[in-house]
This record gives C-alpha cells, sequence and structure tokens, in this order.
C-alpha cells in the first residue's frame, strides 16, 4: 500500500512539473521623461518562455521575446533600450497610434456642419494622430497582474484638434496558448473620429539580428487593395490584386517584388506601404488577418483582428539613422509592420464606411497575435 502510495504521489509531481507556470506580470521602471515623471514598464511572461514588455510611453511594446524552432530565445520586435532613444528617435516602434492612425489628407475633416484641423505631419496630410499623437504621451498603468497589464489615456477635448474628450485604453494580454492579444477600447463625451492601432515593427530572426525582413513568408487573405497617390493617400479606388505583386494570398517572400518599379504603387511608397482589404466592417468575431513565417528561425505567427484593412509596411523609411536594442543598425527592410484598422482616410471617404464615434458608444479594436515555432501553416 505504502508503495502505491509514494507512486501516485510521485506522478503528480511529474504531472505538476510538466504543467506550466501561470503569466506573471513584473512591474519596473523604464526611465524618466525630461519634467521628472517616470516610465512605468510591465513584463508579461508566460510559462513557455514568451514575453512582452509594454512601456507607458505611447502604450509601446518595447520588446517580445520568442524562442525559435530550437527553443533559442531573442527579441523580435524592434525598438530601443531607453526611453531617451524614443524621445529623441520617435518612430513609432511598438507604439499605439492614434486618435486616427495612418493617414487624413490635408489634415481636414467634417462632422455633421462643422469642420475639423487636426496636424498636418507627413507631408500635405496628417499621420497617425498628429505631431503628437497617442505615441508620444505617457499612458497611466491602471493595472497590472498576471497576464495582463492594463493602460489609459484621456484624450481632452480639443488635443491634437480632434473634437471631444476621448477615454482610451490599451490591454496586453499575454496567454498561456502563446497568444498575445492587444484590445484597444474608446469611448467620447461628443462626436469624433477613431481609429487606433498597434505599429509594432517585426524581425522574427530577432531585431538584432543581421539578417532582415525580406526573407520572411507573408500571407495576406485579401483579394482587393487601396491604390494611393504620390502622398499616400488612398484615391478611392479598390484594386484586384490579381497579377500584381499585391497579391499574398499564397504567401511569398516580401523580398520577392517589394523593388518592383514596373509597378507605380511600389514606387509611391518605396516598397509597400498599404491597405489590404481583409473585410469590410468592424466585426464582432476575429478573423485572419495575416500570416508571417520566418524560415530562417522557425518563428511564424497568425495574425486575427475585428478590424477591415490591413497596413502593411515593408520597412521601407528605416534608413540607417538608428539603432535598437542590440546596437545594431536599422535599415530598409529590417522589419514589417501589419496594422490592423479602419481604411486611411475614411472621414474623407464615405465610401470606406465611417469612422465616427458618438457619445454612449464604445470603440474596440482587437489585435491577435497567435506565434508558433517550426514549419508555417
Amino acid at each position: 500500500m505504502a508503495e502505491r502510495i509514494a507512486t501516485t504521489v510521485g506522478t503528480a509531481a511529474a504531472v505538476l512539473a510538466m504543467t506550466p507556470a501561470a503569466a506573471t506580470a513584473t512591474r519596473t521602471t523604464f526611465g524618466m521623461l525630461p519634467d521628472g515623471r517616470a516610465v512605468p514598464a510591465v513584463t508579461l511572461t508566460n510559462g513557455h518562455g514568451l514575453s512582452a514588455t509594454v512601456i507607458a510611453y505611447g502604450a509601446t511594446l518595447q520588446a517580445m521575446v520568442l524562442p525559435d524552432a530550437k527553443g533559442r530565445p531573442a527579441d523580435v520586435a524592434l525598438g530601443y533600450a531607453t526611453i531617451e532613444d524614443y524621445l529623441a528617435h520617435p518612430q513609432y516602434f511598438g507604439a499605439t497610434v492614434g486618435r486616427y492612425a495612418n493617414r487624413i489628407a490635408r489634415g481636414r475633416f467634417s462632422l455633421g456642419n462643422r469642420s475639423f484641423q487636426v496636424p498636418v505631419n507627413n507631408g500635405a496630410n496628417s499621420l497617425h494622430g498628429g505631431s503628437r499623437g497617442f505615441d508620444k504621451l505617457l499612458w497611466d498603468v491602471v493595472e497590472a497582474d498576471g497576464d495582463h497589464v492594463t493602460l489609459r489615456h484621456v484624450s481632452p477635448d480639443g488635443e491634437m484638434g480632434y473634437p471631444g474628450t476621448l477615454t482610451a485604453t490599451a490591454t496586453y494580454r499575454l496567454s498561456e496558448d502563446d497568444r498575445l492579444t492587444i484590445s484597444y477600447s474608446a469611448t467620447t463625451t461628443a462626436p469624433t473620429i477613431v481609429n487606433i492601432t498597434n505599429h509594432a515593427y517585426w524581425n522574427l530572426s530577432g531585431e538584432g539580428s543581421a539578417n532582415g525582413a525580406m526573407g520572411h513568408v507573408v500571407t495576406i487573405p485579401a483579394d482587393s487593395f487601396l491604390p494611393t497617390d504620390a502622398g499616400a493617400i488612398p484615391t478611392g479606388e479598390r484594386r484586384s490584386v490579381t497579377g500584381t505583386p499585391f497579391d499574398f494570398r499564397a504567401g511569398h517572400a516580401v523580398g520577392d517584388q517589394v523593388r518592383d518599379a514596373n509597378d507605380q504603387q511600389l514606387v509611391f511608397g518605396r516598397g509597400f506601404d498599404h491597405n489590404w482589404i481583409v473585410g469590410e466592417r468592424i466585426t464582432s468575431a476575429l478573423h485572419l488577418t495575416a500570416r508571417v513565417a520566418d524560415p530562417l528561425s522557425g518563428r511564424n505567427f497568425e495574425l486575427w483582428s475585428n478590424q477591415p484593412g490591413v497596413q502593411f509596411y515593408s520597412g521601407n523609411f528605416l534608413d540607417g539613422t538608428t539603432s535598437g536594442k542590440a546596437r545594431r543598425i536599422y535599415r530598409a527592410g529590417d522589419a514589417v509592420v501589419l496594422e490592423p484598422q479602419l481604411f486611411p482616410d475614411t472621414p474623407n471617404q464615405p465610401a470606406f464606411g465611417s469612422a465616427q464615434l458618438a457619445p454612449g458608444e464604445t470603440y474596440r479594436n482587437i489585435i491577435e497575435y497567435r506565434f508558433y515555432s517550426g514549419a508555417p501553416r
């Protein structure tokens, strides 16, 4: 009888040893802003060796550590090691961007019979909320517990020219099934426009790897995309991807056609910097938005969201003037960016739907990365 009890206890111990520990949240300080405010950082870690570090400046994903196919960990998110670099060299690395992500033509839009002007900071247009968008603000950490951290920013009426006091939240959650879910929500006190997303730059070989991201195999299940003018504003056309470099339905390496000068759209963007149509409206359920696979490391992810568009950017404007956490220079093609969102310039293009948010309504953008290693799916 004693032998049977001992065997049972030993089996239970073995099962416990194989069970991953619950995800944990560790809070530290990333540095200090020039005005003396501390920048909190929260690192979420699960039982499989994945970790995500979020800093309150810009509600930013500062690091994402993943094991490769052989179990070797690496940080795969471009970014900086110090708050001083984020302040001196803003590049939207991992940042939460808004109030309106992507571009608004001439920085102008109307709500009812009222016209609004927001800062122009990208040629003749407004980009990612203007010169001081959500990426350049210190968010409040309202909760950091177990598998998640929630941050909040209350954007006052008139901030960057946008109407209504907007209360925005960002929740990062790292699960034991290796999913990083970023949930954005917002409410307003007056009619306004909202389009919030995350601007993570990915190099699945490692942000400090000598291998760029041009060998990453990207799949986007979209039959059409939005061509733009020379200023990256959609023309209003919905163009089929068939027979163009924009056809990622079967998946291919980014570098295969990124420099094809025969396509004027690639000349305009210096590569890919366009919105693919993966739906017609924000949905209640998540849908597959993209896949990214790195044949060199075996690191991969599926991207799921509830948004109708995804902006795919091939890192064209990384110009060798900044270096990241591994002190390697970031150059064009060193990362890919996939931003689930509403279509660019929706406030000025009724055929794209609506970006308006009214009092009593809640805006939501759910972005979920499903990480895995080994052969691409």
